[in-house]
């Protein structure tokens, strides 16, 4: 199968630190690869891919001072793509709504895997074009009244074996906060839960422009270096680190989270998770095996007194089963097999592309 593969381009693939999406992008690709299909990624040009990789711009847009107007350069990579979207049986995109209206113009199907959360605003337009085809990454994430036309639920997955496994935590003990430092992600939160369960709590992220103000004045007068440290970004392997070193990693967020990579991560380092009961979290900790799902502060705390007693080689095989590059690569697959199936079939075996031969990897 001919596949082009859509990155953001505001972050490299895979990232230095932070970016969820792009992690995400860069396993799938390199594994699509592997089994066989043809692949192309399209990202920025500082981006590492076993695949063919094309961009418009030579480095991640974060890391670019000069450029004032992001949005040219959505509009660079999409016209790119789209003119030679005849080149490909599929198109995936991972930057939301912006394809939407391209991906209308040409033959070539668009499947839009949503990695954020709907808004008033873009709602607007994930419903002009709601019969393209969709894949959600947890069943919470969905929004049933737009009536959009979901394909399938994969989850995203991580390389399991580039996680070390820690079977026991540190000594002294510690719980570990990863992720941005945002209300969302609930940063104060788990500030809170550790003071009141008299724990250590070590704190790893970046803080985006929007969020510098909620660091300044809740979360910074309360880092000490003692009970409560933070450690800036942290790379893969000092994220491992963290985690795997903690007795629990808080996922104390504030909102409906579509997935939550941190999650998988910290259970693949052989961590438990105490998280906040909303969005994914349920789809992706196993309640009382590999975490714990709370409502609020004081369940979170009480939580922290049970958690070392669950088997942290569970975690990590739960992980292994569900959340693997290989489970997500296969979801995948199946997704474009059923769109293109779909298409051959409307078409009445017409093919408007490269035909049925090339649904599998050659």
């Amino acid at each position: 199968m001919r596949i082009a593969q859509v990155a953001p381009l505001w972050e490299r693939v895979p990232p230095t630190t932070y970016g969820g999406i792009e992690l995400v992008v860069g396993l799938l690709t390199d594994e699509l690869l592997k089994r066989g299909h043809e692949v192309t990624l399209f990202a920025s040009g500082d981006s590492i891919s076993l695949a063919k990789l094309e961009s418009v711009h030579p480095r991640a847009l974060r890391l670019d001072k000069t450029v004032k107007e992001y949005g040219i350069y959505d509009m660079l990579h999409l016209g790119r793509i789209y003119e030679q979207a005849n080149e490909f049986d599929i198109i995936h995109s991972h930057i939301g709504c912006i394809t939407l209206s391209y991906a209308s113009l040409v033959k070539t199907p668009t499947i839009h895997t949503l990695h954020g959360i709907f808004t008033p605003d873009n709602e607007k337009m994930f419903q002009y074009a709601k019969n393209q085809p969709y894949v959600s990454i947890s069943d919470a994430q969905r929004e049933e009244r737009l009536g959009l036309n979901y394909v399938a639920t994969v989850y995203n997955g991580i390389d399991v074996s580039s996680y070390k496994f820690y079977p026991q935590p540190d000594d002294p003990p510690y719980l570990a906060f990863l992720g941005r430092i945002s209300p969302e992600k609930g940063t104060h939160l788990a500030i809170e839960i550790a003071k009141q369960a008299g724990w250590r709590l070590k704190m790893a992220g970046k803080v985006d422009v929007v969020d510098m103000g909620y660091f300044e004045k809740e979360i910074k007068p309360l880092i000490d270096g003692k009970q409560i440290e933070y450690l800036g970004e942290a790379n893969h392997r000092q994220k491992n680190a963290l985690m795997g070193g903690a007795v629990a990693t808080l996922f104390p967020i504030t909102w409906r989270e579509p997935f939550g990579l941190v999650m998988i991560e910290s259970m693949a380092s052989g961590t438990p998770v105490i998280a906040m009961n909303l969005g994914s979290t349920k789809e992706v900790i196993a309640e009382a095996k590999t975490g714990f799902l709370c409502n609020s502060v004081e369940e979170c705390v009480s939580a922290v007194s049970k958690v070392a007693g669950l088997d942290r080689s569970d975690c990590r095989e739960y992980v292994w089963n569900r959340f693997s590059v290989q489970n997500m690569a296969e979801g995948y697959e199946a997704a474009y097999h059923k769109i293109l199936t779909q298409r051959f079939a409307r078409s009445n075996g017409h093919s408007q592309q490269s035909g049925p031969l090339h649904f599998y990897a050659r």
